[in-house]
Formats: C-alpha cells, structure tokens, sequence
C-alpha cells in the first residue's frame, strides 16, 4: 500500500482529471462537435447525438466540471462551447505526456524497445 503522504503533482492531477472527463465515446463526440463550431453551439445537442437527454446532461456537467466545455441553460434556449483555454492546457498536456523520451526506441510496428 502506497504511503498516504504520496504528493501528487498539479500536471498529474489535470492530466487524470481530463482523462477522466474524456473516457467515455459520448463526452469525446460532444467535444468534437464542439470545437468544429466557430462559435458557441446553440440547439439541442440530444438531435446530433443517439442518447436520452438525461444522459446527455450526465455527460455534459462531467465535460462542465473538468472544465472543458462552459454552457448557459436558460430555456429555451441553450448554448455551449468549448473552454478554449482549458482545452488548449489538455492539449499541452496530454502531448507532453505521451511524448516519447528523446531515448526511446521503437521498432518498425511502433512497438516500444526497452534497454535492459
């Protein structure tokens, strides 16, 4: 068992709270179509995507709490939109967190190396 007094970065954090946020095909379709739009998306969103409306409100306060999506309910109109500058921070990242380390090896089916 890991010692309780185990400090976890800020990075490490964000980086689980996105992922946590983005590990569902519902969460990761409704980001997509998002950051298609140039500007904020107004309709409903259940008529672009196959799920029940309180499904997709489940999904949408996860993007809304990790906070990669910002939207306003007032009904009957309803708006949402990227949070570009959260979205840019998960882009960071997640690249600098897959970014293989400058020794890494691959072989030709991109299958890690490792050095013993």
């Amino acid at each position: 068992m890991p010692p309780e007094n185990r400090k976890y970065t800020e990075n490490q954090k964000q980086i689980a709270n996105f992922a946590n946020a983005i590990a569902h095909p519902v969460r990761v379709a409704i980001l997509e179509l998002l950051a298609s739009q140039t500007c904020c998306y107004h309709g409903d969103l259940s008529e672009e995507l196959p799920i029940a409306n309180s499904t997709l409100s489940q999904h949408l306060k996860v993007l809304r709490d990790a906070g990669l999506i910002q939207g306003e309910i007032n009904p009957p109109k309803t708006k949402y939109c990227i949070n570009r500058k959260n979205y840019a921070v998960a882009s960071d990242l997640f690249a600098s967190f897959f970014k293989p380390s400058a020794d890494t090896e691959f072989t030709d089916q991109g299958v890690i190396l490792c050095n013993s």
